[in-house]
């Protein structure tokens, strides 16, 4: 049986093809990209404002193969159609059902394969209703193996209410993971905080899309007390980090 990392080179040329088109008329931009870990077990965390647009910029920019969580309705046909269908509703109200409607033999092609192959690239399905341990047991086990994985926080879009609408409150996934690996295994995950701009900019309309990579972080850094305390320490030091490194995009 083939790995991942052998069906991710077999998909390269579609996998960034698509980007492409994900990123139409949106030029790229990224300060920071020595930060990036090259080898070895590395979490990358970011903003999540632009859905599908935010995965083709990482997509770009990362150098080395990448395994993402997703919502695990991208694994399912009827699932994955609904969602594409509120996408376009959310951003161009009811014009956007018209769309979906014109573009629904192109759409039902992209989807069918996109589902039958998305497996195959070692994508994590993450359950965003209920417990999620199952795809926390399927990380552990890739950072174990030496992989990197991109976990995004927010839920696609940007949250105008919230005190910062382009950074979603962090999840603690991330800190657990670092802190079992750590003092289970004895492995330090470098967590490499990455912000992004522009990609809430609606799909084809014409931007630059800005990329902000900071140095990696550390788990061990953070511990102090018990679990509890050391996981909370950790995952707000990230939200801090990612939160920072948007302000020092607006001043690009």
């Amino acid at each position: 049986m083939e790995t991942f990392e052998k069906e991710l080179r077999k998909f390269e040329p579609l996998i960034l093809g698509l980007s492409d088109i994900a990123l139409l008329g949106k030029k790229i931009v990224i300060q920071g990209k020595e930060n990036f870990v090259h080898h070895g077990p590395n979490i990358i965390i970011g903003n999540h404002i632009g859905t599908f647009k935010d995965i083709a910029t990482l997509l770009k920019v990362v150098p080395r193969p990448v395994f993402f969580t997703a919502n695990k309705m991208v694994f399912d046909r009827h699932d994955f159609n609904v969602l594409i269908r509120k996408h376009l509703q959310r951003h161009l109200k009811n014009f956007g059902l018209f769309v979906d409607l014109i573009l629904s033999p192109l759409k039902s092609l992209f989807v069918n394969y996109f589902v039958a192959n998305v497996r195959k690239v070692g994508a994590i399905p993450v359950d965003l209703e209920n417990k999620k341990r199952m795809a926390m047991e399927k990380c552990h086990e890739y950072l174990k193996r030496g992989r990197a994985i991109i976990v995004l926080q927010g839920w696609g879009r940007v949250m105008k209410k919230a005190p910062n609408p382009y950074v979603h409150n962090f999840k603690k996934g991330t800190a657990i993971l670092s802190y079992n690996l750590q003092k289970n295994e004895g492995i330090s995950v470098p967590v490499t905080p990455i912000a992004m701009f522009g990609t809430q900019v609606p799909f084809m309309v014409p931007t630059t899309v800005k990329v902000n990579v900071g140095r990696p972080m550390y788990v061990s850094d953070y511990l102090g007390g018990d679990f509890s305390q050391s996981v909370e320490s950790f995952t707000e030091a990230l939200e801090k980090s990612v939160k920072t490194l948007i302000f020092d995009i607006l001043r690009w």
